[in-house]
């Protein structure tokens, strides 16, 4: 039976705002092209369209974390990349799809190459420098023989070296210019051994921002997520003056005025000092809002921001509708986003919960109806 019912939470997905942000990105990254990372279903917003937007403004290419995630992105013919390590026996759907591959070691690089050759492929490949990260990749120190013996694996196409950043977010911080100078340092020992590379990269969102030395000559390209939909990390510089591109909304379902002495939701953690009109949100937990809202955070509901009382529920949570009292049961609500001094950022949401903007919009949950606005 077809679902016809209207979602009663949404998040609206705005592809001008992500278009127009693609471009600020662009003149500030230039001549460096941009490969958008587009990891975790572009950080929970949808994948498909939001490529599709990025591919018709020309998006030099995309980045993910592993391989289901780039298969999806093959059709649109732009280069797509796995940023993160493969195993042996994804290499057979990998190999043949013409992916951007990972070298992290030695080992998989083999693996990579034994592949290639039983397929009779030449498969491109970018090699990964741990130059401080701690997590994949090829040590910086002691790196440059590794990669020499890499480069003359058969079928391997090493046209590529990368490399990421922990803490970019720190404009000036000294491990990120160390990390720097080592990558730079085995670019230029390779380059004495005649081993050179058509795409370099290393800068993130967090590096564009607070280090613009790592979108200049060498490099050839900058990876960017987060600052796609407009948003930063809470540390750092915001040198780019970009759009969010997300409003998550949902409906009042109910408001009454209930007496005082009442408490309110799970834990009773809200009692009203007198009556008080008080609104029902069908949205909670489940679809992303974080529990640390409660009793702290807002909605806005026509123009005005309205209190969470009591705790974050999974389905709901209560509002103060007091400075709304004509507020009505329907009624749209934004629960994140908005326009001017009253919007609820993303920002404001990390803080309260005392994390980071990537988990707020990567936690939006699977009931909510994602809607792409052109305009």
């Amino acid at each position: 039976m077809e679902n016809t019912v209207p979602s009663r939470v949404w998040l609206e997905i705005s592809l001008a705002k992500l278009r127009r942000n693609l471009a600020r990105i662009k003149a500030a990254v230039s001549p460096c092209g941009v490969i958008a990372v587009l990891k975790a279903n572009a950080y929970g917003l949808g994948v498909d369209r939001i490529a599709e937007a990025l591919a018709a403004e020309g998006v030099a290419g995309f980045a993910v974390a592993e391989p289901r995630e780039a298969l999806r992105l093959v059709p649109l013919g732009r280069p797509v990349q796995i940023l993160g390590g493969l195993l042996p026996h994804e290499l057979p759907a990998t190999v043949a799809a013409g992916l951007i591959h990972p070298l992290t070691s030695p080992e998989i690089a083999r693996a990579i190459s034994a592949e290639a050759v039983r397929q009779g492929r030449t498969v491109a490949c970018d090699i990964k420098l741990d130059t401080g990260m701690g997590r994949m990749g090829i040590l910086w120190d002691g790196a440059v023989p590794v990669i020499a013996e890499i480069t003359r694996l058969p079928n391997l196409a090493c046209t590529g070296l990368y490399s990421h950043f922990p803490v970019a977010y720190r404009a000036g911080e000294e491990y990120t210019r160390q990390q720097i100078e080592r990558f730079l340092m085995v670019l230029r020992e390779l380059g004495h051994q005649g081993i050179r590379f058509e795409r370099i990269h290393i800068a993130n969102s967090d590096a564009i921002n607070n280090f613009p030395v790592t979108t200049r000559l060498p490099f050839t390209h900058a990876r960017t997520g987060i600052n796609l939909h407009g948003s930063f990390d809470s540390e750092g510089l915001r040198a780019l003056k970009l759009e969010p591109v997300l409003t998550l909304k949902a409906r009042l379902v109910q408001s009454r005025v209930l007496p005082a002495g009442m408490s309110l939701g799970y834990g009773l953690t809200y009692t009203l000092s007198r009556d008080t009109r008080v609104g029902t949100v069908a949205a909670g937990y489940a679809d992303g809002l974080p529990l640390a809202l409660s009793n702290r955070g807002d909605v806005l509901i026509r123009g005005r921001l309205c209190p969470i009382l009591g705790r974050v529920s999974m389905d709901y949570c209560t509002v103060s509708l007091e400075d709304c009292p004509d507020a009505r049961e329907g009624d749209e609500v934004i629960c994140l986003g908005g326009e001017g001094p009253r919007a609820i950022t993303v920002d404001k949401w990390a803080q309260l919960k005392s994390t980071h903007p990537y988990e707020i919009i990567c936690s939006f949950g699977s009931r909510v109806e994602r809607r792409y606005l052109e305009g």
